[in-house]
C-alpha cells in the first residue's frame, strides 16, 4: 500500500519522494494543490527534474504514483467522497512534509502550518480507525526549540514552552508537533526536525534560492558582524531526505524524534567564510562583532525598500539572521546512528552551490513537459 506524502512539489518534499521511488521502491499517493490531473502532473514533473530525467519521471508517474489534487487547508483536502474515502483505504503511512516557511506572516504560518496539520491528523484518525495506519511521519524544524544561545539542544531537551519563539514557523511548528503527539497517541508516530537545509553536497544545482541568496550576500561582504567561532548548524538536503525515507520504511526505529542537523559537526563562520574565499581565490572577511546591532538595524531600515534589490535582499536577512546568530546546534547522534555517517560538511560543498547560484541568477532552468508526451488521462488507482 501506498505513503501519502505531502510537499512533494517542495523543495525537500521532491528530495523525499525521489528518494521513496528510486532507492525503496515504494509507491506514492500524493497531493497537489491543482485544478487538474493534467496540472498537477506538470507541477510534479517540475518539481522532480532536479532528480529524475522524464522517462523515469513519467515511469513513476505510470505505475507508482497515484495524484489527489486537492488543497491541503481545505475540508478533507478538498476531495469528493469517493476520492477522500480512496485515500484513507488505500494509504499504508504518512509523510507530512507540507508546510509555509513564510517567517513574516502569521496568517500564512497558521492557515497552512495549523490548518492543515489538523486535516493531516483527521485523515490519520480514520485510517487508524479503519484499517491501521502503520506510522505517521511529521516535519517538523529544530527551530521549536524557540530562542537559544550557546547551547547543545537535544531531541528531548528541545521544546520549552516557557522560552519565546523566533518566528510564527517556528511558533506553529511546536504547536503541530503538541498537535500529533496528543491527537495521534495510539498510532506511531516520527518527528523530524532539520535544521538549516542548505544545497545538496553531489552538486551545485539547487531551485531552492531563498537562503542562498542571503549565503551568497554574507559571502560577498567584506566585514561581518558575527563572532568568527560562533557555529550554524547548516544540513544539505539529500542527507535530510534520506533520513526520513528510511527512518519512515523502517518498521522499528529506535526513537520517535530525530535531529536532521551536522549537531557538534557544525562548522564556525570562519571555517566556512575560509572555504568559500579559498575557492574564490580572495581573501576572507574581516570579523567585527559590535557591528552586529547596526547591522540589524541597516537590515529593518532597507528591507521597507521592497521592491528594490537591496530592499529584498534585506527582507531576507531580516527573516535569516536570527537563525544566524543562535550559536546554538542540534544533537544528531540519533540520526546518525540510524543513518551510520555524519551528513557532509558545508564547507565541502558550499562554493559549487555559490558558483550554481550565481552563475543563473538565482533561478532554475526548468525544462518542460515534452510536446510529444501526453498527460496521463488518469492517475487513480495507481499504486492502490
Amino acid at each position: 500500500m501506498p505513503i501519502f506524502l505531502t510537499g512533494s512539489t517542495g523543495y525537500v518534499g521532491a528530495h523525499v519522494a525521489s528518494e521513496l521511488l528510486e532507492n525503496h521502491g515504494q509507491t506514492l499517493n500524493v497531493l497537489v494543490r491543482a485544478d487538474s490531473v493534467e496540472e498537477a502532473q506538470h507541477r510534479l514533473w517540475k518539481s522532480m527534474q532536479l532528480h529524475l530525467d522524464f522517462d523515469r519521471f513519467h515511469e513513476h508517474l505510470t505505475k507508482r504514483i497515484n495524484i489527489f489534487c486537492g488543497d491541503l487547508t481545505g475540508a478533507r483536502f478538498g476531495l469528493d467522497d469517493n476520492r477522500y474515502g480512496e485515500l484513507v483505504d488505500s494509504t499504508d503511512s504518512i509523510i507530512h512534509c507540507a508546510a509555509s516557511l513564510n517567517r513574516k506572516s502569521h496568517k500564512a504560518c497558521f492557515n497552512v502550518n495549523l490548518r492543515g496539520t489538523l486535516e493531516m491528523v483527521q485523515l490519520a484518525r480514520r485510517i487508524q480507525d479503519k484499517h491501521g495506519l502503520r506510522r505517521y511521519s511529521h516535519v517538523s524544524t529544530v527551530a521549536v526549540a524557540g530562542e537559544r544561545q550557546d547551547e547543545v539542544v537535544t531531541e528531548d531537551g528541545s521544546v520549552d514552552w516557557a522560552r519565546s519563539d523566533y518566528d510564527p514557523y517556528a511558533r506553529t511548528k511546536k504547536f503541530t508537533e503538541h498537535m500529533v503527539g496528543n491527537l495521534l497517541s495510539d498510532v506511531q508516530t516520527t518527528i523530524f526536525r532539520p535544521s538549516i537545509v542548505l544545497g545538496d553536497s553531489r552538486h551545485g544545482e539547487t531551485t531552492q534560492f531563498d537562503m542562498v541568496q542571503a549565503f551568497v550576500f554574507l559571502a560577498s561582504l567584506p566585514i561581518l558582524p558575527f563572532r568568527p567561532d560562533d557555529r550554524i548548524d547548516i544540513v544539505p538536503v539529500e542527507y535530510v531526505s534520506e533520513a526520513i525515507a528510511k527512518i519512515h520504511v523502517d518498521p522499528n526505529p529506535k526513537y520517535s524524534i530525530y535531529h536532521l542537523s551536522s549537531g557538534k559537526g557544525s562548522q564556525t563562520f570562519r571555517e566556512l567564510t575560509d572555504a568559500i574565499s579559498k575557492a574564490r581565490g580572495k581573501s576572507g572577511p574581516t570579523f567585527v562583532p559590535p557591528l552586529e546591532k547596526p547591522f540589524q538595524g541597516a537590515i529593518n531600515f532597507f528591507s521597507r525598500f521592497r521592491n528594490s534589490k537591496i530592499g529584498y535582499t534585506a527582507t531576507l536577512m531580516k527573516v535569516f539572521v536570527p537563525y544566524l546568530l543562535w550559536n546554538t546546534v542540534f544533537d544528531n547522534a540519533r540520526v546518525v546512528e540510524a543513518m551510520g555517517r555524519m551528513p557532509t560538511k558545508f564547507s565541502e560543498y558550499c562554493y559549487p552551490l555559490y558558483k550554481f547560484s550565481k552563475d543563473n541568477n538565482y533561478k532554475y532552468k526548468y525544462a518542460n513537459w515534452p510536446t510529444d508526451a501526453k498527460p496521463i488521462a488518469s492517475t487513480e488507482g495507481v499504486g492502490t
